[in-house]
């Protein structure tokens, strides 16, 4: 059913043995290279010319065809617009998430299906499917669920937990049942020399180098504010913009013997409160609650039923899973932990897990302490 197959290629070693083991499977691979920021004219720094090397350096390897294709325009409208209005209202986004939904699921999906006429699509994304990792399990009449790779410390399926369902069932994980250090010496092996080693990409990629800070400050105008103690009232520093911050993050200020770290962000005197030391109780809480949730497969039937889920949550993905108990509200979702967490951030994304299927996310509104479990 699936012969012509469209997978992105990054530049990276995971995207390269997913070619190497789509072309092995007999597939017919389509290349893709995606680029979502021209830093020929914007602000920041990207590594897109050495990623396309190593891209065209791979596909020459293993003989396939590598076609580039632009999104800028799709990525400045639908996840870097949001991302400055949302750190302007002084939350915290999640731009990775964004991507995943709004670029390579939908436009890079569609284009591929479009111009390229494939069957479906592929990525080196450490995640699976109930359909399989090359659909092997696909049906016209079944809707498809997300589900946790082998590899439970490269487990992306946080930043999935917003694709569609429509992509999603013609989606294909070569990596689903391959650790990392199977896939590094997969590359070594065969010969892909240039990225075999490669260090993973981390943060925001047209940022680079450069410090986040003097970054965003090139989009966003600067309005100084203070930092001041909860527990005393007192001024103990001074900021350059509420955006540059966020809730947990040190703020390294000077003349003062303890630590003070972010707790809460004020819009309205654009002041930042802040506590003195890492474990201060108002860091920690166990209750978040959401706006309307994304549901990958379908709404929970404990939910549909109102009732209560017990499930899996996290709102960072290299942290450990913690049990919770969800109940529908008004707008979206109120979570309730059975552990403290520190720094849950507004404008984060609740990630919600059973077994090992990622059920869907929704973004963090407010967070509290329950008092009684």
């Amino acid at each position: 059913m699936f012969k012509r197959i469209a997978l992105g290629i990054s530049g990276g070693v995971d995207s390269a043995v997913a070619a190497l083991i789509l072309k092995r499977a007999g597939y017919q691979v389509e290349g893709v290279f995606m680029r979502n920021w021209d830093g020929n004219y914007e602000a920041g720094f990207c590594t897109d010319e050495k990623d396309l090397d190593d891209a065209s350096f791979v596909c020459r390897k293993l003989d396939i065809p590598l076609h580039k294709v632009y999104f800028i325009k799709e990525y400045w409208n639908e996840v870097f617009t949001v991302l400055l209005k949302e750190y302007e209202s002084g939350i915290t986004p999640n731009p990775d998430i964004l991507c995943n939904r709004y670029i390579k699921f939908d436009s890079f999906f569609e284009h591929c299906r479009k111009n390229l006429e494939v069957d479906a699509i592929a990525t080196g994304h450490y995640a699976n499917t109930s359909f399989g990792p090359f659909l092997q399990k696909y049906s016209d009449n079944k809707e498809v669920q997300l589900l946790q790779p082998a590899d439970k410390h490269k487990d992306q399926t946080f930043f999935l937990s917003q694709v569609k369902q429509f992509s999603l069932r013609r989606c294909m994980f070569p990596l689903a049942n391959l650790k990392k250090s199977e896939v590094r010496d997969i590359a070594k092996k065969e010969g892909l020399i240039n990225v075999a080693d490669k260090k993973d990409s981390t943060g925001i990629c047209f940022i680079g180098k450069k410090r986040f800070q003097s970054f965003i400050e090139e989009y966003i105008e600067t309005r100084k504010g203070f930092f001041i103690d909860i527990d005393t009232g007192q001024i103990v520093g001074e900021h350059s913009g509420l955006h540059k911050w966020t809730v947990g993050q040190r703020c390294c200020l000077a003349n003062w013997k303890q630590a003070y770290f972010v707790f809460k962000k004020d819009l309205q005197t654009n002041n930042i409160y802040v506590v003195a030391g890492t474990k201060h109780p108002a860091l920690w809480n166990d209750l978040c609650f959401t706006n309307k949730p994304h549901w990958i497969h379908r709404e929970p039937i404990e939910l549909a039923d109102n009732g209560v889920l017990n499930c899996y949550f996290r709102f960072q993905h290299t942290k450990p899973l913690v049990p919770c108990r969800v109940v529908k509200s008004f707008v979206g979702l109120t979570i309730i932990l059975e552990n403290h967490l520190r720094a849950i951030t507004e404008g984060q994304y609740a990630v919600l897990y059973k077994n090992i299927e990622c059920l869907g996310s929704a973004k963090i509104n407010s967070v509290s302490q329950h008092l009684i479990y």
